[in-house]
C-alpha cells in the first residue's frame, strides 16, 4: 500500500492510536497534519520528519468551527491540498445515566461526534474540487453493541456510523469515498492500568485470545486509504479480535 504525494489531516494524533495512525501513513505516504490539543502533536511531527517524511503539527479543539476552519486553512496553505481525512480525536466520560451531568453528556457528543461532522464538511470542499478522496473515522464496537456507563460514548460512535453512511452516498461520485473503522478492545494506556485480573477478563471476551495494539487500527485505515481501496466506501470495518462476529 503506497499514498505518494498525498496530504492527510489525522485528528487526535499526539498520542495512542492516533500516533499510529499518523506515523503509519507517513510510512506509506508523504505528508501528515498531526493535530490534538497539546504539546504531544509537536513530537509525534518531528517522529515524522525523523522518518524522511513531512510532519506539521497544527494545535486545536476539532469540536470548535473555529479551530476546525484553522486546522484546514493552515493546511492548505503550508501544502496546497488535503487527500485524507482520519477522525480519530475522541475521549470518555463515562457514567451510569442517572448520574450523567449535562455537560458529560455534552462534551463527548461535541468532541467524538461533532468534530466528525466538523471536519469532514471543512475537507469536503477541497476533495470535491480535485475529486479525490479518503475520509476514514474511528467509531467503536460499543457504537454497535452498547456498554453500560458509556451511554453518551455509545450514541457518538453509534452516531458516526448513520454520519459515514450517509456523507458515503452523497459523495460517491465526486470520487471520495468515506468509511469507519471500529476498534475493539486494544491495549492502550488505559487498557494498561487494569488489574491483571481485569485484563484476563477482557481478554476472554476476545475470540482471537488477546487485546488489539494501535498498530492494528494504523494498518486498517492505511488499507482503506489506498487505492486497493477504492471500491470500499460507506462500510464499518470492525477490528475487533472476532468480538462482533458472533
Amino acid at each position: 500500500m503506497n499514498l505518494p504525494n498525498k496530504v492527510a489531516i489525522v485528528t487526535g494524533s499526539g498520542q495512542g492510536i492516533g500516533r499510529a495512525i499518523a506515523v503509519k501513513l507517513a510510512e506509506v505516504g508523504d505528508t501528515i497534519v498531526v493535530n490534538d490539543l497539546g504539546e504531544t502533536a509537536q513530537a509525534v511531527a518531528e517522529e515524522i520528519r525523523g522518518i524522511n517524511r513531512q510532519g506539521l503539527a497544527i494545535l486545536g479543539d476539532v469540536s470548535s468551527t473555529a479551530d476546525v476552519t484553522r486546522l484546514v486553512d493552515q493546511t492548505i496553505s503550508a501544502y496546497g491540498k488535503v487527500d485524507i481525512l482520519v477522525n480519530n480525536a475522541g475521549i470518555t466520560r463515562d457514567q451510569l445515566l442517572l448520574r450523567m451531568s449535562d455537560e458529560e453528556w455534552d462534551k463527548v457528543l461535541n468532541v467524538n461526534l461533532k468534530s466528525v461532522f466538523l471536519c469532514t464538511r471543512a475537507v469536503l470542499r477541497h476533495m470535491i474540487r480535485q475529486r479525490w478522496g479518503r475520509i476514514i473515522s474511528i467509531t467503536s464496537i460499543v457504537g454497535i453493541v452498547g456498554n453500560a456507563g458509556q451511554a453518551n460514548y455509545a450514541s457518538a460512535k453509534a452516531g458516526i456510523i448513520g454520519f459515514t453512511r450517509s456523507i458515503a452516498k452523497e459523495v460517491a461520485s465526486r470520487g471520495i469515498t468515506v468509511n469507519a473503522i471500529a476498534p475493539g478492545f486494544i491495549d492502550s494506556a488505559m487498557a494498561q492500568k487494569l488489574s491483571e485480573k481485569q485484563r484476563q477478563e477482557l481478554t476472554s471476551r476476545i475470540p482471537l485470545g488477546y487485546l488489539g495494539t494501535p498498530r492494528d487500527i494504523a494498518d486498517a485505515v492505511a488499507f482503506l486509504a489506498s487505492e486497493e481501496a477504492r471500491y470500499i466506501t460507506g462500510q464499518v470495518l470492525n477490528v475487533d479480535g472476532g468480538m462482533s462476529g458472533g
